[in-house]
């Protein structure tokens, strides 16, 4: 079986170091007492013993500064196992540890917990109860965490099981002591959801990645927009979208990189049908034109070319974005060239439509490249949820 990784969390002081050695049969975690903790960075152990590596975490502090240490301890090795070659450190089970004793679960632990495992929207979650000495104490443990966890509506839905433990036996008394207990049935309930945490692990890794590609083509989109603002808006003539031209192929080789799409035949035929769509096609054409025929318009003719300009870059950038986007998951090939032209066709002529209608009724008193430029940027976040 694959060996996948355990992310153990949670506040300083519960004893999650101490768990761990229990679990590898010596002392390899550092222990101590106290609120400081004693986990300076994060770890990684592997034991014969186990079928998955145990990462140990610096624990969560009550100031806000020391913190968000913790988190973002974790969200820096979150984001390096998305990097080629560090699949091993992808994190497939969350243990998140509670101490018993404490007696209650605040809703700051949970939120850091949100927070610090954000990449990780789909892993399971277990929830160790530490210091968990006695039948009555377990019992109203498990419902705490439960009732904590209810009042967290977005974070529940990953939660697996709630396992209370002892760790290392605690002496209770002369005569009374509390042996180890509740690590059998972790180790078992974490084998049993290794699994479903690897096929979780991967499908969150792929929408970060996906993720980061829209956020990196939608910053080129949006530099790209402006840049046509300022071109449509020089004093010369303007009958079609020709002189966007230079503009769209840098943007579209520009995402075509974004989104590792290769350059050869197959890829040029699509990259040249897309730019064809935002020049010299007639839904560009007629774009133009009826942005010019709208009844009572009251705008300058540079302010209206620059309208005009940026909404085609702007909506060809949009377009191709959720082509390339098919094609970086496998639903489209690039050489479906009759399905690109269709999309467009639609899509295109719409949303194009709808922008330059938006932005020349908010533009009525518009006679400069600036306004037109914050004007386009307001409508464009509202469309596309920049």
């Amino acid at each position: 079986m694959q060996r996948g990784n355990v992310l153990v969390i949670g506040n300083s002081g519960v004893g999650k170091s101490t768990l761990i050695n229990a679990l590898l049969g010596e002392e390899r975690a550092k222990t101590g007492w106290g609120t400081e903790g004693t986990t300076e960075e994060l770890a990684i152990y592997e034991s014969e013993k186990l079928n998955f590596r145990l990462i140990d975490t610096v624990g969560f502090e009550p100031s806000w500064f020391k913190g968000m240490r913790a988190i973002n301890a974790v969200i820096k090795w979150s984001k390096n196992s998305a990097k080629e070659g560090h699949a091993d450190t992808q994190i497939n089970v969350i243990w998140f540890c509670v101490e018993g004793t404490a007696g209650k679960l605040f809703a700051k632990s949970i939120h850091d917990l949100s927070r610090a495992t954000s990449m990780w929207p789909s892993v399971p979650v277990i929830v160790v109860i530490t210091k968990s000495y006695s039948e009555p104490d377990r019992t109203r443990n498990i419902e705490m965490v439960y009732n904590a966890f209810a009042k967290q509506k977005k974070y529940t839905k990953n939660l697996r099981k709630v396992i209370p433990v002892v760790a290392q036996v605690f002496v209770l008394n002369d005569n009374a002591f509390a042996p180890p207990e509740g690590l059998t049935e972790l180790i078992e309930a974490t084998n049993e959801l290794m699994p479903e945490g690897m096929k979780s692990s991967e499908h969150d890794i792929a929408a970060y990645k996906l993720n980061r590609k829209r956020f990196m083509s939608q910053a080129i989109v949006s530099v790209s927009t402006t840049a046509a603002v300022v071109v449509g808006a020089v004093p010369i003539p303007f009958p079609d979208a020709t002189i966007l031209m230079p503009l769209e192929v840098a943007l579209v080789n520009s995402l075509a990189q974004v989104y590792e799409i290769k350059k050869d035949e197959a890829s040029k035929n699509l990259f040249n049908t897309i730019v064809e769509v935002g020049t010299v096609s007639i839904v560009a054409r007629q774009a133009i034109g009826a942005a010019k025929a709208i009844p009572g318009l009251n705008i300058g003719a540079a302010a209206l070319n620059a309208i005009v300009a940026g909404s085609i870059v702007a909506v060809l950038g949009e377009g191709t974005i959720y082509v390339f986007e098919q094609i970086y998951l496998g639903n489209k090939a690039v050489t479906y060239i009759e399905w690109v032209k269709k999309m467009f066709n639609t899509k295109f002529t719409s949303s194009l439509q709808e922008i330059i209608k938006t932005l020349t009724d908010k533009s009525s008193q518009a006679t400069d490249t600036k306004t037109v430029v914050k004007l386009m940027g307001d409508v464009l976040k509202a469309m596309f949820g920049k």
